[in-house]
C-alpha cells in the first residue's frame, strides 16, 4: 500500500515581500475580526437593551431578557458548526476563500438583522426570523476565527507567532470598542426614538465595516503552508474524521478557552443587562465596556508577546487564577453603583484578566493541530469553547440571578467555574511555542510522557 504524500517545505520568498505579506495578513485578521465581533457583539449589547420588548412583548421583562439572551445563545450554538463547516472547506480548499465567505455572511445578516420587522408588525415570524439571521451570524463566526488565525500564524513562522497572532485576537475587542461607540452614541436619542428605529443603526452600519474589511481581504495571498499541502496533493479528504479518531487535542482546545470565554460573556453582553438593571444609566456601563477594550488593546499583544518567551501555558495559567481571584471583587465592585468603580470593575475583570487569557489562545490552539486538519481542528476547538464558555452564560446567569433576588453571587461563581476549567485543564497541555508548525504532528499537544504515537 503506497505511503501518504509527504508535504514538501514551502517556498521561501524575499524577506521583504514576505514581510509586507505579514503584516498585510496580520492587518487583515484584525480588521475582518473585528468586524465579525462588531456584528456579534453589537447583537448582545443591543439584546441586552430592547430585544425583550420588540421580539418578545407582554413577558416579563426578566423572561424578556432571557428570551433575548435565548437568541444570543442560538448564534453560539452554531458557531461549532460553523467551524466544521469552514473548517472542511478551508483544510480542503484554501483559508482565503473561506475568509472572504464569512465575512459576506456575517455583514449581510447583520444588516438584515437591521432591516427585520418586529413583533408588533409579523408576530411570530419576527423572533423566528430574528433567530435565523442570528444562527447565520454563527455558523460565518464559527469559521472565521479559525480562518484569521491560521492565516496570521502559517505566514509569521516560528519565532513570533505568538505577537503576530494577537492582532487577530485583537480584534474582538476592537469590534467591542466598535461596538460600544455606536451603541452609546445611539442610546443617548430618547428611548422612544432608540426602541423605534434606532437600535437599527448599529446593523446597517455592518456594511461600511464589510466592504473595508473585504477591500483589504482580497489583497492577502494563501499560507505558504497550505499551498505546499496544495501542491503534493497532500491534502485530508476528511478533515473533521482525522481530528476526531483523536479528539484528545479538540477536547483539551475546547476547555483550555472555557475561562476566557465565561469571562468574556459575563463582563460584557450580561453585563449591560445587569448593571442597568440595578441602577446604572445605559451610558455609564457602555462606557466602562469602551474603557475596557480600550485596555484589552494594550494587554492582548503584550500577553500575546510574553508567551513567545516564557510559554503559553504559565501566561494563560496566570490569566486564569486571576480572573479567578477577581471574581466576587469584581462583582463587588459593581454593586458599589459608583460609575468609577464599575469602570474599575470591567477593567480588572475584562481588560487585564482575561485579555491574559485570551492572548495567547490564537497560536496555543493553531499549535495544536498539523498542517491539513488545522483549520477544522483548532475552529472547533476554539468555537466549542466559545459555546460552553459564553453562548448559555449569559441565559444562566439571568436565571441564577432572577431565582436568587438580585444576588450578583451567581455571576461571580460562574466566573470562578470558568476559570477553574481553564487553569486545571493547561495543566495538560504540551508546551508549544517554540515548536516548528512545519513539522507539527496531527495529535494534541498533550504533555510529553502522554503524547498519542501517530
Amino acid at each position: 500500500m503506497p505511503s501518504s504524500p509527504v508535504a514538501s517545505p514551502p517556498p521561501i520568498p524575499q524577506q521583504g515581500e514576505r514581510t509586507r505579506q505579514l503584516r498585510r495578513v496580520a492587518l487583515s485578521g484584525l480588521l475582518g475580526t473585528a468586524v465579525e465581533f462588531y456584528d456579534f457583539l453589537v447583537y448582545g449589547t443591543v439584546a441586552a437593551l430592547v430585544f425583550g420588548e420588540l421580539f418578545f412583548p407582554g413577558a416579563d421583562p426578566a423572561v424578556g431578557t432571557i428570551a433575548a439572551f435565548g437568541t444570543f445563545a442560538a448564534g453560539y450554538v452554531a458557531r461549532p458548526l460553523g467551524g466544521v463547516l469552514f473548517g472542511h472547506f478551508g483544510d480542503r480548499l484554501g483559508r482565503k476563500s473561506m475568509l472572504l465567505l464569512t465575512m459576506g455572511l456575517m455583514g449581510g445578516a447583520s444588516f438584515l438583522i437591521g432591516l427585520l420587522p418586529t413583533y408588533d408588525t409579523i408576530g411570530v415570524w419576527a423572533p423566528v426570523l430574528l433567530i435565523a439571521l442570528r444562527v447565520i451570524q454563527g455558523v460565518a463566526i464559527g469559521g472565521e476565527w479559525g480562518g484569521a488565525t491560521l492565516m496570521v500564524v502559517e505566514h509569521a513562522g516560528d519565532k513570533r507567532r505568538g505577537l503576530w497572532s494577537s492582532f487577530t485576537q485583537m480584534g474582538a475587542p476592537l469590534g467591542s470598542l466598535l461596538s460600544s461607540l455606536v451603541v452609546t452614541f445611539i442610546v443617548a436619542m430618547p428611548r422612544d426614538q432608540f426602541a423605534a428605529w434606532g437600535w437599527r443603526v448599529p446593523f446597517l452600519l455592518s456594511v461600511v465595516l464589510l466592504g473595508v474589511g473585504l477591500f483589504v481581504r482580497l489583497k492577502i495571498v494563501e499560507s505558504p503552508l497550505f499551498t505546499a499541502v496544495k501542491k503534493d496533493r497532500a491534502e485530508s479528504r476528511s478533515p473533521i474524521v482525522e481530528v476526531l479518531r483523536r479528539p484528545r487535542a479538540v477536547i483539551l482546545a475546547a476547555c483550555v478557552g472555557i475561562g476566557a470565554f465565561t469571562a468574556q460573556s459575563l463582563l460584557t453582553s450580561y453585563l449591560v443587562a445587569y448593571a442597568t438593571g440595578i441602577g446604572y444609566p445605559r451610558p455609564q456601563v457602555l462606557t466602562a465596556l469602551t474603557v475596557s477594550a480600550s485596555v484589552a488593546l494594550v494587554v492582548l499583544p503584550c500577553a500575546s508577546a510574553l508567551s513567545d518567551r516564557i510559554g503559553r501555558r504559565p501566561v494563560v495559567l496566570a490569566g486564569a487564577l486571576a480572573s479567578a481571584a477577581l471574581a466576587f471583587p469584581v462583582l463587588a465592585l459593581v454593586d458599589s453603583k459608583s460609575p468609577g468603580l464599575l469602570i474599575l470593575a470591567v477593567v480588572l475583570g475584562h481588560g487585564i484578566a482575561q485579555s491574559v487569557m485570551y492572548g495567547p489562545l490564537g497560536a496555543l490552539l493553531t499549535e495544536m493541530f498539523g498542517t491539513k486538519v488545522r483549520y477544522t481542528g483548532a475552529s472547533l476547538g476554539y468555537q466549542l469553547a466559545t459555546l460552553i464558555g459564553a453562548g448559555f452564560s449569559p441565559m444562566i446567569a439571568g436565571s441564577l440571578v432572577a431565582a436568587s433576588g438580585g444576588s450578583s453571587t451567581p455571576i461571580s461563581l460562574l466566573l470562578c467555574g470558568g476559570a477553574a476549567i481553564t487553569a486545571v485543564t493547561v495543566c495538560f497541555v504540551r508546551e508549544s511555542n517554540k515548536a516548528s508548525l512545519a513539522d507539527a504532528a496531527e495529535r494534541p499537544t498533550v504533555p510529553q510522557t502522554q503524547e498519542i504515537s501517530a
